[in-house]
């Protein structure tokens, strides 16, 4: 199918706006039209697009993205400009950060924080590809605008007003909010609760218990939130002796939202003779951001680094919007944002008050103890504003030919909050956060503590806190860096090695567990000693037992179809952990257990620790550990730093008060999971499951607190209802890939398809195969490409 003229069903005038002047302002450019694009599909409709630059990628990728996924792009564009209460309503909600607000405060923090000024500056300083492949970006979307017109669109955006075309602003205010996502934009909440006590008010805050501000600050955090709902990964490689062919093993296990921008999108570019990428993307991105090569495969997890820091601003007592430094007092900068009319249908109008420092904008979390008051309030750096980086590093990623170019790829510090896996044909592994911190030692936590509960919340919830009244608590600023106030790449934890490196989203400190983690690296990158998660341990403990032969499989290497099967094994180590000591308390306690105890206790003896769609058993488990999890002292062992993959290990259940709590969860769990309507022993697929075009499918897979590597989770349920468990996080983009003498042997799947479309029928095409824990062959070659292709290629003129 060949398309060259665009229908003009978009109002040519508003795409004036976004793409004429993209299209002229660059001189050497080629005339429009005069290029072309090729769009190929394959099974499960992943989309193989070749151009012969940057810009026709981006161009066909755009238009293959919107095919797939084109409301939710537009609902996007429309929370980016801070429009949402003007056309979905003011009193609805969207998502943002970390999860739903009002679409006023949305609106009202977009409009703050986006500086179309300075983001295009940023922009600018950008390399020619990238500003070619963004111009691209936005010329492939607004095609596709005009080719299907309004009403060709689904129902979801048919018609809608705002559905609009793209600007190259949209398209920097889209990179920003993703690159402020681990920081500013997950406490936009708090940057809108920031409202100063009345001048010559001499009233302070209520002291907030230390267990409350680490559960508040959690909320606000991409990997510690206990309602479950943060972002994160499992990624494994390994090096030449650990696999039996030499070769080079990567695990990419993405653990990441199943609805909205954060989805991930399956894509192969091609420019001939240069570039040959595959992989997945995130967001409104032109490039590759999980993928593989010919020589190299990589994955991205969660890191544990700090994006930002809090200051603690010493007030004026005669004004609470004065703050001083080094002695001088300086003032406030308050702006107030006021919304459109429409925004509120002819209601009062919104408006809020925002104010900043230099430090940055003011903050309040007064249930962490970090309100506004009369004597301080709080300030937030955030190090990734402005990073307009990250494309350059995954364009040079995707050229990469070895772990050490894709190393050097992540020089520029593009990489906002996560760490890289990465293994190359050559038998060569490699662990690298190089991710963006804030450049501030171990030294200068210590020299520039703020008040005592502030400080306290560093080493309880990972939470840093500077004293803002001295400039000398600025971060350093390493020439080394590629952006002032960040830590340099030199200082930042890299492993490369010929045997193993894993990471679930615990820091670099058990990357190789054998190996002895990097010296001098700032707190704010990681911590070390401290126990870890359950999905390190469990990660930890397959890859050992494989590699030593005593995980019940043939050998004692790591090759592709053994790595497959383990990610897919479903065990629940906080079952194997606990479930010994349960058992054995359950057969102590006899006839002195009531119903409900007894019940849970038969039920739980009979489960088999997995989290497999057909375990019985697994549902209560997880009604039962979600309370029990957090009793004191519930380990029988406790976590012992020389060994922590082992512990915490075991119910104390020799202690009166623990066992009688233990007992009571168990019992409280066989209500709550009789009281959704399921039976006790109901197999975890019944409630866990979706329904695809009819069809419902039991899906295998656990929540993080129970440590199973397969993470599904329900975020903002607290617990089953009657309608089981809505699964909306978790598995997502997953890839295995090895090399043999043509290059790449992958495998993935993406367990909710192309589509967030429900009515298309690349919407969870693939769940299917995700329950059958079966995987598709990612056709790479030219001739894998051929023999999967489905429908005629689509060529764009551009």
């Amino acid at each position: 199918m060949t398309s060259n003229t665009p229908r003009s069903r978009f109002s040519l005038t508003a795409l004036s706006l976004g793409l004429v002047a993209l299209l002229t302002a660059c001189a050497s450019a080629p005339p429009p039209g005069s290029r072309s694009v090729t769009v190929e599909r394959t099974t499960f409709g992943i989309a193989h697009i070749t151009a012969p630059d940057y810009e026709g990628l981006a161009y066909g990728t755009a238009y293959a993205h919107a095919q797939d996924n084109v409301c939710q792009t537009a609902e996007h564009l429309l929370t980016l400009r801070g429009d949402r209460a003007q056309f979905l309503g003011a009193q609805n909600t969207g998502d943002f950060g970390l999860g739903r607000m009002p679409n006023t405060q949305i609106d009202l923090f977009v409009r703050y924080h986006m500086d179309d000024a300075a983001l295009a500056r940023a922009a600018a300083t950008t390399s020619a590809d990238v500003q070619a492949s963004l111009r691209g970006y936005v010329a492939g979307y607004n095609r596709y605008l005009q080719d299907v017109g309004p009403n060709g669109l689904p129902e979801a955006c048919r018609g809608k007003p705002w559905v609009r075309p793209m600007t190259a602003a949209d398209l920097a205010r889209a990179t920003e909010q993703s690159m402020i996502q681990g920081g500013l934009g997950a406490l936009a909440g708090a940057v809108l609760a920031a409202v100063p006590p009345a001048p010559g008010s001499k009233t302070g805050a209520a002291p907030v218990a230390l267990n409350d501000a680490v559960a508040e600050i959690g909320r606000h955090s991409f990997n510690a939130n206990p309602e479950g709902g943060e972002l994160g990964s499992n990624g494994w490689a390994f090096g030449r002796n650990a696999t039996p062919d030499g070769k080079g093993l990567l695990l990419g296990n993405p653990h990441f939202p199943w609805n909205g921008t954060n989805r991930f999108w399956q894509m192969h570019l091609t420019i001939p003779g240069q570039l040959d990428v595959m992989g997945a993307t995130g967001g409104l991105s032109p490039v590759v951001s999980i993928g593989f090569n010919k020589d190299v495969a990589w994955t991205h997890t969660v890191s544990t680094g700090k994006r930002f820091t809090l200051y603690e601003l010493k007030l004026d007592p005669n004004d609470p919007t004065v703050y001083w430094v080094d002695g001088q007092p300086r003032k406030m900068v308050a702006r107030t944002v006021v919304l459109p009319a429409a925004a509120t249908a002819g209601g009062a109008p919104v408006q809020h008050t925002f104010y900043a420092t230099d430090w940055g904008p003011v903050v309040s979390l007064p249930r962490a103890g970090l309100g506004w008051t009369a004597q301080k309030a709080y300030a937030i750096r955030d190090a990734n504003t402005l990073n307009v980086r990250s494309a350059e590093s995954w364009m040079k990623m995707g050229l990469a030919r070895n772990v050490g170019e894709l190393r050097a790829a992540m020089g520029n510090q593009g990489i906002p909050w996560i760490n890289t896996l990465a293994a190359d044909r050559d038998g060569n592994a490699m662990y690298a956060d190089l991710s963006v911190v804030p450049d501030v030692s171990a030294e200068m936590l210590k020299a520039c503590a703020p008040s005592p509960a502030a400080a306290a919340l560093l080493n309880a919830a990972g939470l840093p806190v500077l004293d803002g009244s001295r400039s000398a608590c600025a971060w350093h600023r390493d020439p080394g860096a590629a952006a002032p106030g960040i830590i340099a790449p030199a200082r930042m934890p890299v492993v490369v090695t010929p045997d193993y490196v894993q990471n679930s989203n615990d820091s670099f400190w058990l990357s190789n567990p054998e190996t002895a983690p990097m010296a001098g690296v700032s707190p704010l990158v990681g911590p070390v000693g401290v126990p870890q998660r359950l999905r390190t341990r469990s990660a930890i403990m397959e890859i050992r037992g494989r590699l030593a032969g005593s995980d019940g499989m043939p050998g004692n290497r790591m090759g592709a179809a053994e790595l497959r099967s383990v990610i897919f094994r479903d065990r629940n180590l906080a079952g194997m952990l606990v479930m010994d000591d349960l058992q054995a308390a359950c057969t102590a306690a006899g006839a002195t257990l009531n119903a409900d105890q007894a019940l849970g206790c038969r039920v739980l003896s009979a489960w088999d620790r997995t989290s497999n769609a057909d375990a019985k058993g697994a549902v209560l488990f997880r009604e039962f550990w979600r309370k029990a999890k957090d009793l004191p002292k519930v380990w029988r062992v406790p976590f012992d730093p020389a060994q922590p993959v082992s512990t915490p290990t075991g119910l104390d259940m020799a202690t009166a008060a623990t066992r009688d709590a233990v007992f009571k969860a168990l019992g409280d769990a066989v209500g709550i999971v009789r009281t959704a309507g399921f039976a006790a022993d109901v197999a975890l697929g019944v409630p866990q499951s979706r329904t695809v075009r009819g069809q419902k499918i039991a899906l295998h897979g656990g929540d993080e607190f129970e440590g199973v590597l397969n993470k599904l989770e329900s975020q903002g349920q607290p617990q089953i209802d009657p309608k089981g468990y809505a699964v909306n996080y978790g598995s997502s983009y997953m890839q295995v890939v090895t090399f043999d003498a043509r290059g790449p042997v992958a495998q993935g799947l993406l367990t909710y398809g192309q589509s967030s479309d429900l009515a298309s029928p690349r919407a969870y095409d693939q769940l299917p195969l995700f329950a059958a824990k079966q995987w598709h062959p990612l056709p790479f070659h030219p001739a894998d490409v051929q023999a999967q292709r489905e429908g005629q290629p689509l060529q764009l003129a551009y």
